[in-house]
């Protein structure tokens, strides 16, 4: 396989999802701009995967580079909407750093000894309500309120007040629940890193 993996089709989106991070960025200021760059990126996290299991073009380096463009996606986004939401992208790092590390490119089908909160969130590559509702949280939950900052949901969608704090708590909620799996997914790395420590010989 070597480096020709760098140009398998889905890998290829990754690079243009980065482009468009970085895009996105640079018109922060401009939503009519940056909404458009920034839903795209969040569209083609579909793509890639989808697009890698048709064309039989899975490799650890895709799985690797797809939450790599996940995280620097959401890490921008909640940096430019709080001066604390760098601490968002640290825990998603972080949590990245804990999954690849000790699971590798399958962590998110390696899941089958936990708890069954943390099973039926993972269940199926989070291609299930739960899991839709905690990567709706994920992703969803800082462009929703970067459109709350900036009042398009109000002037571009027309929707009232109520709706809007609906959609924000259910999506808050979604994150929540996305929260409690990467502080399960940090602690069980810590023991997984205890565990494997030598035990001091007694002399």
């Amino acid at each position: 396989m070597g480096l020709q993996v760098l140009l398998y089709w889905p890998n290829i989106i990754g690079y243009v999802r980065i482009g468009l991070v970085f895009a996105a960025w640079a018109s922060c200021e401009t939503p009519a701009v940056f909404v458009p760059l920034y839903s795209t990126h969040i569209a083609l996290d579909g793509v890639d995967g989808w697009l890698a299991r048709r064309l039989g073009q899975t490799s650890r380096f895709g799985a690797w580079l797809d939450v790599v463009v996940d995280n620097l996606g959401r890490g921008l986004l909640w940096s430019l909407l709080f001066q604390w939401g760098w601490l968002v992208s640290a825990l998603e790092w972080c949590v990245f750093v804990c999954n690849h590390n000790a699971r590798g490119d399958h962590w998110k089908n390696s899941f089958i000894t936990s708890p069954p909160f943390i099973q039926a969130v993972m269940a199926n590559g989070f291609r299930t309500p739960l899991g839709t509702w905690v990567v709706s949280g994920l992703h969803g939950l800082p462009l929703w309120l970067y459109g709350c900052r900036w009042g398009l949901l109000t002037h571009w969608l027309g929707l009232p007040l109520w709706i809007q704090a609906l959609g924000t708590v259910l999506l808050a909620a979604g994150r929540l629940l996305a929260l409690s799996v990467e502080i399960w997914c940090v602690w069980t790395h810590i023991k997984y890193l205890t565990d494997d420590e030598p035990e001091e010989k007694n002399n």
